[in-house]
């Protein structure tokens, strides 16, 4: 864990402004926005770019995935030029829950997949850039995107450890466990045979 250098009012007000911006649901605003219907009514019901690529519409899934990212690593990189190392892992934590919970869709978000990549570019980006590429081979072999998720999410304290990243090392504990809960439907279809592939509408 990093040194705790602020108060808990200070980490209380950094995490309620990671949470405001982790819960921008940016794939229900593309999706409205570019006329491809109600997201909660296509493919899983998932705000998240994977279920956004169910609409067809490709760039509408990549905007999602970047901006649902960008979300994670600006939470970090704000609170940590502002204030420093601790808030930037409050800030970061509290944008993914954001994106899981959101306030203004009655705290029923997406898996927050996106916004865990990104948060972990920006708060130690060798981890975050192992995780990524973990994601993406995992992807092209199984084409199952709740899988390399979960692969994605289970290495990130590996990839902690091994390139010397440790004071994250609680962090990415947390957001593993929260992956793996938001992905318990996933995981039961994973069991049975029957989770969908990677675009399939």
């Amino acid at each position: 864990m990093p040194v705790i250098e602020h108060s808990f009012l200070g980490l209380l007000i950094w995490a309620v402004l990671g949470y405001g911006l982790g819960s921008i649901p940016f794939g229900m605003v593309i999706t409205k926005l570019m006329g491809l219907g109600n997201l909660r009514e296509i493919g899983s019901g998932n705000i998240g770019a994977t279920n956004v690529l169910r609409t067809g519409n490709k760039f509408a899934a990549a905007a999602t995935l970047i901006l649902d990212g960008g979300k994670g690593a600006i939470a970090v990189l704000i609170a940590r030029a502002f204030a420093g190392e601790d808030v930037a892992q409050v800030a970061g934590l509290m944008a993914f829950v954001g994106h899981c919970y959101p306030v203004w869709l009655g705290f029923k978000g997406g898996k927050g997949v996106a916004t865990f990549l990104g948060l972990l570019l920006a708060l130690a980006w060798p981890v975050g850039v192992a995780c990524c590429l973990t994601w993406l081979v995992t992807a092209l072999i199984s084409r199952i995107s709740s899988l390399s998720a979960l692969v994605a999410a289970s290495s990130s304290t590996f990839w902690m450890i091994v390139l010397d990243q440790g004071t994250s090392f609680v962090l990415g504990v947390l957001i593993t466990l929260l992956v793996f809960w938001r992905h318990r439907e996933n995981i039961s279809r994973l069991r049975a045979g029957t989770e969908p592939k990677i675009g399939k509408k």
